[in-house]
């Protein structure tokens, strides 16, 4: 039996940064998230979706706009 594993990545918000111009640290400040949770998200671990949404409301788009997931295989 294969198992489906779920890995979640943040390029899509770190690229949004870039294009935008804007630094993490502004982000962070931006959104009052706490360093720690910044640095789980540069390790693609999983945050709540509290911090997602705050994100998005900063940066007026969606959560597809930000996280990526993709399924990993198991064996």
């Amino acid at each position: 039996m294969t198992e489906v594993q779920i890995k979640i990545t943040y390029k899509p918000l770190w690229k949004m940064l870039i294009d935008r111009e804007m630094s993490k640290t502004d982000l962070r400040k931006k959104t009052r998230i706490a360093p720690s949770t910044f640095t789980k998200m540069n390790n693609d671990q999983q945050v709540s979706m509290d911090v997602l949404a705050r994100i998005c409301v900063a940066l007026n788009c969606g959560f597809d706009d930000i996280v990526q997931i993709e399924s990993v295989n198991n064996r």
